[in-house]
């Protein structure tokens, strides 16, 4: 059990240090919407960068076994990195969907007026103009990835279901690395932060083992 704790906290320290040589969460200036917007980068960093690992290791990778103390202990892992991923992607759904409700209901306005900035390249004119429809399926997404999840933590919920319902967060997280693709910061991509999260979508998409 502390081989599978520790697997999971470097796991979590891994992606936030990578994160965290790429960008801050004390941007200049300092307020809740600039924070918002690094907030929801490094959360959406870390939600896919757990779910993606948890994915992988479904996959029963022989390489890793021994490394994990067996296939049981390997899928232990699994599990808490499953709801590690569930928990992180419920507080990046919050500030996400959260702030636009309220600004709808008039506890926060929303700044206008951004100043001009540096010119884009194809690449990142085309990812912005994915933006919305990264938004809803990614919403989308995260909605059934949650309830599959929760299901697979019922105790009581009957195993022949679970097998059967379990195998749709393949779907659900293939929508989630579209949403992550077209959302992550283009600038991560050049930085490890964006290697090692290139390398687990990669990985999981079209596993090596």
């Amino acid at each position: 059990m502390k081989r599978i704790k520790l697997a999971f906290l470097a796991i979590l320290l891994l992606l936030t240090a990578l994160w965290l040589a790429a960008d801050t969460l004390t941007p200049t200036p300092f307020n809740y919407f600039s924070f918002r917007t690094v907030f929801m980068q490094y959360s959406g960093v870390i939600g896919i960068g757990l779910m993606s690992v948890a994915m992988l290791l479904a996959l029963r990778p022989k390489r890793l076994e021994p490394h994990l103390d067996g296939l049981d202990k390997m899928y232990r892992l699994h599990k808490w990195l499953g709801i590690g991923a569930l928990i992180v992607s419920t507080i990046h759904w919050w500030w996400g969907k959260g702030t636009k409700w309220m600004v709808g209901w008039g506890w926060l306005v929303k700044p206008t007026g951004a100043g001009a900035g540096k010119p884009l390249g194809d690449i990142e004119i085309w990812l912005r103009s994915q933006r919305g429809f990264a938004e809803s399926v990614g919403e989308w997404a995260f909605y059934a990835a949650a309830v599959l999840i929760v299901l697979a933590l019922v105790k009581h919920f009957p195993y022949h279901l679970f097998i059967k319902t379990h195998k749709w967060l393949a779907v659900a997280y293939l929508a989630l690395v579209y949403h992550s693709a077209a959302l992550t910061k283009v600038e991560y991509w050049t930085q490890p932060v964006g290697w090692v999260l290139a390398a687990l979508l990669v990985a999981v998409a079209w596993p090596p083992f």
